[in-house]
């Protein structure tokens, strides 16, 4: 196309970005790379190519690396821990900023090398991936500085796994290596398969800076690396950005070990345009939802919900502008979609759309390369599995919805929870919408904005945890608790000759209680609970799998707890406590029977429970999240959102105090509680349950299954409509409970991560924020404003 060319047609002309200095930089390395351990680079063994997926050509030869040589990169990463996690604040931050400023003088040769190992458009690389990866490193050189503001008696955790994708290979290298390197850890890295160079350089600029050896490790490798390095014992954190069905093994090879998880997974994200929603503008925003980095993107706008009223038209106007798209060589500055990663992933979306009518374009694809053109998929049933599976390609399917709830119900039938956009002219409905949406970042009149200030990371089968801001720091540091060590709990067996009554006392049967009623045990079976002298305390409810069913049921019902003010639910914790405070004897010699401590010691534990109560229902309308400063005009709202069904197995020790521990931070966050006491402590909550009845305290807010915990608890872990399980009693199998949270990718908390100890719940420390984060998730918010 020459000059006048363009000038009458008015169209594009071709832009070719250099790629001379990223050959140059690969030759310089004669082709070949190994590892980066322990400060220096190896020459590695069992090369595999790595590819140019726009022209099909070998970049480079890129080692596999053995178990011998994970082993070797992570006891480097261990010896490098101590001496860098007393570095002071400052002298880690200065190390970042330094890294930021690397990345800044070589962003030319990133963007390009990024470009030609990926093959997304050097636009979106130059533009977005590598300033991006920048911010993240500037932005956590201050958290590293204010580490001991902002994270206040957290320690980092030790060493780091890290598993990153190939579809934003340096960014989310960012994502990961930054808040690691912030929180004092050191890290052992391994870059997608497909995508390492970039991860390479960076290595080298690791040299550059002069960072001490051994606390930035980078392996290279396939599945296979990846899988030994995430179930390695000698690592103390591991974080995962891919696929959920990884994600998911990822989980269960950690299961039990008390391991940090952060997984960032798939997405099957909404987009949803409202009928007064300015239709041009939405469809410029879908452009860059779904056809960015040619659809390769886990929170990618992949499934259009459109008004009923205005779909025809937005479909119109989709079509048009989906002919505008250039499809080519992604070292053209004027093409909008590049290569796809990988012949297996073209072929992969090829195979998922065959037999569906989709609208493509008419567009020129290149003769070589792994190119796909846009596609567009209208009307599918909710049920479809386009609909429901993420397809990780330039594929986008749209259905219709005619009112604002259709639109939730719609946007929330999946089981992912990644991302959403909403588009309206009206605010009002948007900010009505964005709460309703099951998602961990919502974007108001736009999409696909990020930045290192604002929390990312999905909820349901999207993953656990949240990258970006201080949540990502805290999320590489440990939980400042007093802890003690585990006490062999009282268990009192039934005497050789049980004492006889002259005369029978009046039954006082101990219930389950299950959406604010008493009910009997499904099982009809009971344990007797005796005292150390021989005296039948009770009979303890045994409960079994369908009674597990009902209260998650009971549970789930209950969901208006979590819309409720928060004044409310603070107000009915205080009522709480003043209805226990006025049986606060009871309490306490029901804690002396079941336990044999001392009259002041349950005593003791009595008043503490009520304190816990208080700081609890204090916290209920002042722990809510709080606006971030990013580089847009508008706000970007980190709020605390209700985890949603929480299943707490309570501790053996201190079984009142304990248990209102836990369950208190869980339902004054909008929680709702199935609660499985300690069999040493079940009657003492049964008696508590009577607490509930005059506290008011909606039916299903708190729901108690008393019996034997080993018997319920794998039960209650694999719950679909569990939401998180906290185990902290001491004789539960921590691996099979993991196990069963993977099912659904619950988060899990509880005793296997403090390392063979407990929480001291006596101590009056052991309450705040530590258990209001793990009560909630992070939601973020976009909402510009202004030009």
């Amino acid at each position: 196309m020459n000059i006048t060319e363009i000038f009458e047609t008015m169209d594009y002309g071709t832009a070719p970005e250099a790629d001379t200095e990223s050959r140059a930089w690969i030759a310089g390395h004669h082709g070949q790379f190994g590892h980066f351990l322990n400060g220096s680079f190896t020459k590695g063994q069992d090369h595999f190519e790595t590819r140019n997926p726009a022209r099909g050509e070998v970049l480079a030869h890129v080692a596999q690396a053995t178990e011998t040589e994970i082993d070797t990169a992570i006891s480097a990463a261990r010896k490098a821990f101590g001496p860098w996690s007393r570095l002071s604040d400052h002298a880690r931050a200065r190390y970042l900023y330094a890294l930021a400023r690397a990345l800044q003088k070589h962003s030319r040769l990133f963007a390009v090398l990024e470009t030609l190992d990926n093959g997304k458009p050097i636009r979106e690389a130059r533009d977005v991936d590598i300033p991006l990866a920048q911010r993240h490193f500037y932005y956590h050189a201050g958290l590293a500085q204010l580490r001991g503001t902002v994270a206040e008696d957290h320690q980092p955790l030790g060493v780091c796994g890290q598993i990153i994708p190939w579809n934003f290979p340096l960014l989310m290298l960012a994502w990961k290596i930054a808040p690691a390197l912030a929180a004092g850890n050191t890290v052992v890295l391994k870059p997608a398969e497909f995508t390492p160079l970039t991860a390479l350089l960076f290595a080298e600029i690791c040299q550059e800076v002069g960072l001490p050896k051994g606390v930035v490790n980078i392996i290279t490798g396939d599945g296979t690396a990846g899988a030994y390095l995430a179930a390695h014992a000698g690592i103390d954190k591991l974080a995962f950005t891919g696929s959920t069905e990884v994600g998911r093994k990822i989980y269960q090879a950690r299961a039990g070990s008390g391991t940090k998880l952060s997984l960032e997974l798939g997405g099957k994200s909404p987009f949803i345009v409202f009928d007064d929603a300015d239709l041009d503008s939405a469809v410029e925003g879908l452009v860059d939802a779904i056809w960015f980095n040619q659809g390769q993107v886990c929170c990618a706008g992949s499934r259009l919900l459109v008004q009923d009223s205005v779909a025809d038209e937005v479909y119109a106007k989709i079509r048009a502008r989906m002919a505008k798209l250039r499809v080519g060589d992604p070292l053209d500055k004027s093409i909008d979609i590049g290569a796809m990663v990988d012949d297996s992933q073209a072929a992969r979306v090829r195979d998922m759309v065959s037999g569906v009518d989709a609208f493509s374009p008419e567009c020129a694809l290149p003769e070589t390369g792994c190119f796909l053109p846009p596609m567009l998929i209208t009307d599918l049933g909710t049920a479809h599995p386009l609909m429901q599976e993420e397809i990780f390609g330039p594929v986008l399917v749209a259905a219709r919805f005619r009112t604002p709830e259709e639109a939730v119900s719609l946007a929330n039938n999946t089981r992912y929870g990644l991302a959403a956009s909403i588009w309206s002219e009206n605010i009002s409905l948007a900010l009505d919408i964005a709460p309703k949406l099951a998602a961990g970042v919502v974007w108001v009149n736009g999409t696909n904005m990020f930045d290192a200030a604002a929390p990312f990371g999905g909820v349901r089968q999207s993953g656990v945890g949240r990258e970006g801001g201080v949540e990502g720091l805290r999320a590489y540091m440990k939980a400042p608790l007093p802890l003690t060590k585990i006490e062999k709990p009282v268990h009192h067996p039934a005497p050789a000759t049980p004492k006889q009554a002259n005369t029978p006392a009046i039954d006082r049967t101990a219930k389950l209680y299950i959406g604010g009623k008493q009910v009997r045990p499904d099982g009809g079976h009971v344990i007797p609970i005796w005292s150390k002298s021989g005296d039948m305390l009770g009979q303890l409810g045994r409960g079994n799998r369908k009674d597990i069913r009902n209260a998650v049921e009971a549970a789930e019902a209950a969901s208006g707890w979590g819309t409720m003010p928060a004044h409310s639910r603070a107000q009915i914790l205080y009522y709480l406590a003043e209805n226990l405070a006025a049986r606060g004897q009871e309490f306490a010699e029901r804690l002396c029977d079941l336990t044999g401590q001392s009259k002041a010691t349950a005593k003791a534990e009595v008043e503490t429970s009520l304190s816990r109560l208080f700081s609890y229902a204090a916290w209920a309308d002042k722990f809510a999240g709080e606006a971030r400063a990013v580089p847009l005009r508008g706000l970007a709202m980190a709020l605390r959102e209700a985890v949603g069904v929480i299943g707490i197995i309570a501790p053996q020790n201190t079984p009142l105090l304990g248990a209102i521990s836990l369950l208190a931070p869980a339902v004054a966050m909008g929680n709702r509680v199935v609660l499985l006491p300690s069999l040493e402590g079940g009657l003492a909550m049964t008696d508590f349950y009577q607490v509930l009845d005059t506290s008011d305290v909606p039916a299903g807010v708190i729901n108690i299954v008393t019996g034997d915990p080993s018997e319920m608890a794998t039960d209650l872990a694999a719950h679909m409509a569990v939401d998180a399980i906290w185990n902290f009693n001491a004789n539960m199998d921590a691996h099979l409970i993991d196990t069963k949270a993977s099912l659904n990718l619950k988060r899990s908390w509880g005793l296997p991560g403090y390392k063979g100890k407990s929480p001291d719940w006596r101590n009056p420390a052991c309450e705040g924020v530590v258990f209001l984060e793990e009560a909630t998730e992070v939601k973020t918010v976009w909402v510009p404003y202004g030009a």
